[in-house]
């Protein structure tokens, strides 16, 4: 080869000015993303891991026990019936959430005058703060000035007043009512996407086929919604597991602890008995617990999705 084919060969293969250009300008680009998950996620998570390595006081100078808190975290029956519990409440709120939101999105999903009014009626909840909606139906549930039980009194249902929050089972279902009233518009919003993303003519070749409503919604809709039925899935378990507000304000943990989630026993840890390091343990295990679970919820629905 002569030194003039392979001075031919490097310039085609060296980068132009305008690739370097448009390398440099998508670095800029990435760069603020960068940052800002470095900044708000990475520093975070490796401040709680080396958190959780110490005894670390609210007030006063941080010490070095090593796996300390985890091994006083395998002893700690609180701990263990507040997992407990919250996956309870998991798995009892997470169907009802889909099943109201999926009715609702196959009622908004069709093409009648007036549909997006209700579209913003079941979506309007989810724009109020969990903290507001928790304080309404708080009030709502409330024996004493409380709508539900003068609603059930009034119809001959019950003859004295329900205290609705006093009791863990009838907490939980007061709980349940709330988070699918504040989440299910959320959910719809979700489904309606997926739905809105398959063809119209698989349908349309369905009815030619004969097929009616059930046949169309069991071979074409759901199948095609395994996407966003693992996306709306994942969202919804962490969302249950990181449930607090609702019952800081609802039930306060009671009775007797037994309505306490995850989150309420890290922050009772944290910023009630001023134990830091414990409750940064308490939170890198709560984050392993959710990636576990999201990694086999993905691998339960994964699949590839064919149009």
């Amino acid at each position: 080869m002569t030194a003039v084919t392979s001075t031919r060969v490097q310039k085609a293969h060296a980068p132009s000015a305008q690739a370097r250009r448009r390398q440099r300008a998508g670095v800029l680009f990435v760069l603020p993303s960068v940052a800002f998950v470095t900044l708000f996620f990475l520093v975070p998570l490796v401040m709680t891991v080396w958190m959780s390595l110490n005894n670390w006081p609210l007030l006063g100078s941080p010490h070095f026990i090593g796996l300390g808190n985890y091994r006083t975290l395998t002893a700690d029956s609180t701990f263990w019936q507040s997992l407990l519990f919250t996956t309870k409440y998991t798995i009892v709120v997470t169907p009802v959430i889909f099943l109201v939101a999926f009715g609702l999105a196959l009622l908004v999903r069709q093409k009648v005058r007036g549909v997006g009014l209700f579209r913003t009626a079941y979506f309007l909840p989810v724009v109020i703060g969990l903290g507001v909606a928790s304080l309404l139906w708080s009030w709502m549930f409330n024996d004493q000035v409380g709508v539900f039980d003068g609603i059930l009194q009034g119809l001959g249902l019950i003859k004295e007043p329900i205290e609705w929050l006093a009791d863990p089972t009838s907490a939980l279902i007061a709980t349940v009512v709330l988070v699918v009233w504040k989440t299910a518009g959320f959910t719809m919003l979700l489904l309606l996407v997926g739905m809105q993303a398959i063809p119209e003519e698989f349908y349309e070749a369905a009815k030619v086929d004969g097929a009616g409503r059930w046949p169309r919604l069991r071979y074409i809709t759901l199948p095609l919604l395994r996407r966003t039925f693992a996306l709306a899935l994942v969202l919804s378990v962490i969302g249950s597991y990181l449930a607090f507000d609702q019952f800081y304000i609802m039930t306060h943990g009671g009775p007797q602890n037994q309505t306490i989630t995850v989150v309420y026993w890290i922050y009772n840890n944290s910023f009630t008995y001023f134990k830091m390091g414990y409750g940064a343990a308490l939170s890198i295990v709560l984050l392993l617990i959710l990636i576990v679970i999201s990694v086999v919820q993905l691998y339960l629905l994964r699949g590839e999705t064919q149009y």
